[in-house]
């Protein structure tokens, strides 16, 4: 693998904006994104992946290969938190073990964002049908999730009703958006859909480094809680995620020829939900510590697979 690669995303300016907030926690500035501020940039970002997404789906000629990868990307993100519960189970509860599951068998979106911007900076395109299966893999490995905790830990005088997550977990805002706005922008209408291009495509990297700022932020401050737990949480959020990643980029080689698309089969294996997964982990699983499963995700896979990760499934993509 070409260390180039690794070079180019440690010197991404959004990658730098993230290390910038945690250092601002680390050296106790002031610095901070005022929260309606960060949850607009976070739904403009799901907004625009969406709608381009959407976009390039209505210029798609419908194939089996596009049938093919919908399953493929539902059945990871079912599979998925099946062998990662059995393998937290050996160390955290029942509670903590399930919501990992879910949160590491699901996406996120924003990695999912960082890897377009990563594909576009080495001039590699990805088929718009990606899109699509990234919204639809965020609820499957909610309800596995929730249907390990109900099968393993059945709990006195509660009952965990599936199709309530699974209505939960669909009109969570940051899933209904996208899934929304993919809709939109495949039936809008091209002359009218290129009237806002430079919103959806124009200042869409300003506002992912504004947004990774605000999540360094926020990874700082829940980091010394988690390195509370010891090593094995740090391992597992290194490790489990680098080997889907690496998996799936190769096995995509199965479904898709296309780089990019193996590509992003591998970064969304390998990432881990923090919106999603946590909003349904509240009202479904509240033993479920968050001091544990949020840094997993926000603090440590996401910042290893913007760096190491995504130059590594690149290269295994082009194999």
């Amino acid at each position: 693998m070409s260390f180039d690669l690794l070079i180019s995303n440690l010197s991404n300016p959004a990658f730098m904006f993230f290390i910038l907030g945690i250092l601002a926690v680390k050296l106790k500035s002031d610095l901070e994104i005022p929260g309606p501020t960060s949850k607009f940039i976070s739904l403009y970002l799901l907004f625009s992946i969406g709608f381009k997404g959407g976009q390039e789906l209505s210029h798609e000629a419908w194939d089996m290969e596009i049938f093919y990868s919908i399953l493929f990307g539902i059945s990871l993100s079912v599979l998925i938190p099946f062998y990662i519960y059995f393998i937290l189970r050996r160390k955290f509860s029942t509670y903590d073990s399930a919501a990992l599951a879910a949160a590491y068998g699901s996406v996120s979106a924003v990695t999912f964002v960082t890897g377009v911007s990563f594909l576009e900076s080495h001039q590699t395109t990805f088929h718009g049908h990606m899109v699509a299966i990234m919204a639809l893999m965020e609820s499957p490995a909610i309800v596995a999730g929730i249907f390990l905790l109900s099968l393993f830990k059945k709990e006195e005088g509660r009952s965990i009703s599936i199709p309530t997550i699974l209505r939960h977990s669909l009109t969570n805002g940051s899933v209904f958006l996208i899934i929304g706005s993919l809709i939109i922008g495949f039936l809008a209408n091209p002359s009218q859909a290129e009237g806002i291009k430079p919103f959806t495509n124009d200042i869409f990297k300003g506002f992912l480094a504004i947004f990774l700022l605000d999540m360094g932020i926020s990874s700082g401050k829940k980091l010394d809680s988690f390195l509370s737990h010891g090593w094995f949480p740090v391992l597992f959020a290194i490790l489990i995620p680098l080997i889907n990643g690496c998996c799936v980029a190769l096995m995509s080689g199965l479904i898709t020829q296309d780089v990019g698309n193996k590509f992003m089969f591998g970064v969304l294996a390998a990432s881990a939900s923090y919106i999603a997964v946590p909003a349904a982990m509240r009202l479904a699983n509240p033993k479920a510590d968050p001091g544990l499963y949020l840094p997993m995700a926000l603090a440590i896979t996401f910042p290893m697979n913007i760096t190491v990760g995504m130059p590594l499934y690149l290269y295994l993509a082009n194999l």
